[in-house]
């Protein structure tokens, strides 16, 4: 009488050696195992999660920020004195990070789904922390230079938030499949138990979501209002140097209906347009005026001024990347621009028919313009000859100097009470895109109350704000927003709520299909006879054209005993090793 062990038939796994080859460096099959992973690699698993959702996160964030990219470079310049594009530097490593991080998840959730054990190799684990902690340092670092942009990931998902729902549906439907294969099994355990919780939990927090949306997008077609107007921030400082001729010229033919400015007061009363504090990132004074380049601009008088050039640092440091688009008669037209005066400014909007904003920067208290600012900007709206009503400024003052400007329309930069606009004799707006909720504009519009919202670059933000009905944005890229001509996106509340309601049902149905397939496929196997398994592949093999390789088959006797004598027969026609023993009885 003899016991049997089962046949064992391998065959070649090219797909399970291609993952546990790269994510463990486990190239061979008896280098893999099936058997439970350790603490250790599970502790593993956890990082690369966290690692995988944080840089998941920083690359949305940038994503999003893209909008206003210039900011962060002027934002580094004023802690540095050195402008660059700083944004490379964390872009590469970010998009590297990210392809690295997310390869390395899919390995270990195909390893989860195959049954194979949790390996992570050292070089991936050094690779997992350095990324992780390269991450956690940049954040570190934006919270600390750029602290107020985390505000657009709240912005943004006004536009995003229906896709990203689907994303997270789609994701968490799928996950099902190795949640489910890990709590029906035949032993279970409270950590089973506490796994499936959680994913209920989170699969019903996914499943109503949408409730939180708060997306202007998702409207009625024939209650969308008229296409916002474009204001040329500075011109279009991407094609050309900000606050130059030339830049609010490209501005105008890109189809800006009105054009932004920067103010400052000379020494001498002249009101020019400088957006820094000082010269030294947009002129030659540093050549100039070396021993100068570090005091305020409004210290220096207006022919000292206009004798600086304001053209030649865009083409040397091409801010934008736009330097290669440019004709050599442009380039030689920008590398000839001066600082532009208020009255050149407002003269090119008389002449285009536009109108004008405003930003000015009153004077230091040591200025001897200090007092009269209000007056000096006057004179230049009266000199350019246009329309005291076709400009808007928008003070960075006090309320007590703000009445001083007679006889132009003044805007807050500020969110106000519709009481305190009444107060103040504002008749408009200019709020950045993070201070401007969709609610409060429709308050604002409610009351006749114009909303301009500034910083406006990306298409889904203008489309954003278009749903929410403001009446004009401020851009660094009119030549980019002129190119949507409607919302990127728009969608009735009805038809909203029935992709909703729709996704959620096949997911439903889709969970529990997987679990009761994964609860059928376990109890198959647990009542099935491992020689039929063998048998069976053994009758397949044809059929499929695997290599199979016959390892082994031992005959042992109910006492383990083994005679002295083993024979091995060699069958090459079906490619099977027999061992064989003599003198065994039944």
């Amino acid at each position: 009488m003899v016991k049997h062990q089962p046949l064992q038939v391998y065959e070649k796994q090219l797909f399970v050696s291609f993952v546990t080859g790269i994510y463990g460096c486990r190239w061979k099959r008896y280098q893999r195992s099936q058997e439970d992973s350790s603490r250790w690699e599970c502790t593993w698993f956890i990082i690369l999660c966290s690692s995988f959702l944080l840089v998941l996160f920083w690359a949305y964030f940038w994503l999003v920020a893209q909008n206003d990219f210039n900011e962060f470079n002027w934002s580094v310049y004023n802690r540095s004195g050195a402008w660059s594009d700083e944004t490379i530097p964390i872009l590469a490593p970010t998009t590297v990070g990210f392809s690295y991080i997310t390869f390395l998840m899919i390995l270990a959730l195909f390893h989860i789904s195959l049954g194979q054990q949790l390996n992570l190799y050292w070089v991936h684990k050094i690779g997992v922390l350095a990324t992780l902690f390269t991450t956690i340092s940049g954040v570190v670092s934006v919270d600390d230079i750029w602290g107020d942009e985390w505000d657009i990931l709240l912005v943004s998902l006004q536009s995003t938030a229906p896709f990203l729902h689907i994303g997270a549906l789609a994701t968490v439907t799928a996950i099902s499949w190795l949640v489910a294969g890990y709590v029906v099994r035949r032993d279970r355990s409270n950590f089973q138990v506490t796994v499936l919780v959680i994913y209920i939990i989170i699969l019903l927090a996914v499943y109503l979501a949408p409730l939180t949306f708060s997306c202007p997008c998702i409207m009625d077609r024939h209650t969308l209002r008229p296409r916002p107007d474009i204001i040329g921030r500075r011109g279009a400082p991407m094609l050309a140097p900000e606050n130059t001729i030339v830049s609010f010229n490209r501005a105008l033919q890109n189809g800006a209906s009105s054009l932004e400015a920067d103010v400052t007061i000379s020494v001498d009363g002249v009101p020019f347009l400088m957006r820094d504090r000082t010269l030294r990132r947009t002129t030659d004074v540093g050549k100039v005026f070396p021993a100068r380049q570090f005091e305020d601009a409004s210290l220096f008088n207006w022919t000292e001024i206009h004798s600086l050039n304001a053209g030649q640092w865009f083409l040397k440091s091409d801010p934008y990347w736009t330097v290669e688009t440019l004709t050599a008669r442009d380039r030689l037209r920008i590398g000839n621009q001066t600082v532009c005066s208020l009255v050149d400014m407002l003269r090119l909007a008389a002449r285009a028919n536009s109108s004008a904003l405003l930003d000015i920067r009153r004077p230091p208290p040591e200025h001897p313009r200090h007092r009269s600012w209000f007056m000096d900007t006057l004179w230049a709206v009266q000199k350019a000859g246009i329309s005291p009503k076709r400009v808007r400024t928008v003070t960075w003052t006090p309320d007590t100097d703000r009445g001083r400007v007679r006889g132009l329309p003044q805007s807050a930069n500020e969110k106000l009470s519709l009481e305190e606009i009444r107060q103040r004799g504002i008749t408009s707006l200019a709020l950045h895109y993070s201070k401007a909720s969709h609610t409060d504009i429709q308050e604002y519009l409610a009351h006749n109350v114009s909303v301009t919202v500034s910083a406006v670059n990306a298409p889904w933000l203008y489309s954003v704000l278009w749903c929410s009905g403001v009446s004009s944005v401020s851009s660094d890229a009119p030549q980019v927003l002129r190119k949507v001509p409607y919302p990127i996106w728009l969608m009735s509340r009805s038809a909203y709520r029935f992709i909703w309601l729709t996704s959620d049902l096949v997911s439903v149905a889709l969970v529990i299909g997987i679990f009761c397939f994964q609860k059928w496929k376990m109890s198959g196997m647990q009542n099935y006879n491992p020689e039929q398994i063998v048998l069976s592949a053994v009758a397949n093999r044809t059929n499929r054209d695997l290599n199979v390789m016959k390892e082994k088959l031992i005959f042992s006797e109910l006492n383990n005993g083994l005679s002295s004598t083993e024979d091995i027969s060699l069958f090459p026609e079906n490619g099977y090793a027999i061992y064989s023993q003599g003198g065994l009885g039944d």
